[in-house]
């Protein structure tokens, strides 16, 4: 006997219903529960940024701020990034008075890599040395960013010496938890850092990434395929890093 028609009808809706639940249960979670919201012709900038998510962002560290004795918003800042303890440190200094202190830290959530200095593009290396921030991305595929500025002078004069080229780059601090040789806070944490770097301005924005914690441990002993550099560029690490005092 021949369904009818309401018997197919019904039985597609099901299939359909059932294929749906069925990518909604294994879907991933997002990274942040932010709402997206479609990009206007042009794509987004810096000051809409600031509109959308300048109040959630003020919210959520002003009270970090005060607990520090830091005002709000903060006159420089320097991100620590420690590869081994896969954590971003933020210290800042205020307005009305000029030394660091710190604020707040967040989980690095992905940074693809190992311990050393990246080389080269395709290596997938978190970069280590003293950096700046080249400039903010409110467009990044993750999410938001701020660009770091790898290459900087040091690491092009070492390539030169040592006849390396395609150094790489687009190494950025974003959201997100996937890596491929950049720093991975999550949304909301890229979201606060993109906040932060734009009320200070990226001119008055530093970036230490470090291979640990040399304020807590010894310089490592480098690998004998290490370059003649690493050990005196850790020197240099370690001497910035003691500017500013390790969480309590």
């Amino acid at each position: 006997m021949r369904p009818c028609r309401w018997q197919v009808l019904t039985f597609v809706g099901l299939l359909i219903c059932g294929g749906l639940a069925a990518v909604r249960e294994t879907r991933p979670l997002p990274v942040s529960a932010h709402v997206y919201r479609p990009p206007p012709p042009g794509g987004w900038s810096t000051a809409d940024r600031l509109r959308q998510y300048g109040k959630s962002v003020r919210a959520r560290v002003e009270p970090d701020f005060r607990r520090a004795g830091v005002t709000y918003p903060p006159a420089a800042l320097t991100l620590v990034v420690l590869k081994q303890e896969q954590t971003l440190e933020v210290h800042a200094s205020g307005r009305e008075n000029g030394g660091f202190r710190f604020v707040r830290s967040y989980p690095v959530l992905a940074a693809s890599g190992h311990a050393g200095p990246k080389l080269r593009e395709g290596d997938r290396q978190v970069p280590e040395g003293l950096y700046g921030i080249e400039n903010l991305n409110p467009n990044s595929a993750y999410h938001l960013a701020l660009r770091v500025d790898y290459p900087n002078d040091f690491d092009r004069q070492q390539a030169r010496a040592e006849g390396r080229g395609n150094l790489g780059g687009d190494i950025m601090i974003h959201g997100d938890a996937v890596s491929a040789g950049c720093v991975a806070v999550g949304d909301p944490a890229a979201e606060d850092l993109f906040v932060l770097a734009a009320l200070a301005g990226t001119r008055n924005v530093r970036v230490i990434m470090s291979p640990l914690d040399l304020r807590a441990h010894d310089i490592p002993p480098t690998p004998p395929e290490s370059p003649a550099w690493l050990g005196p560029l850790y020197q240099t690490i370690k001497a910035e890093l003691v500017k500013y005092p390790a969480p309590p």
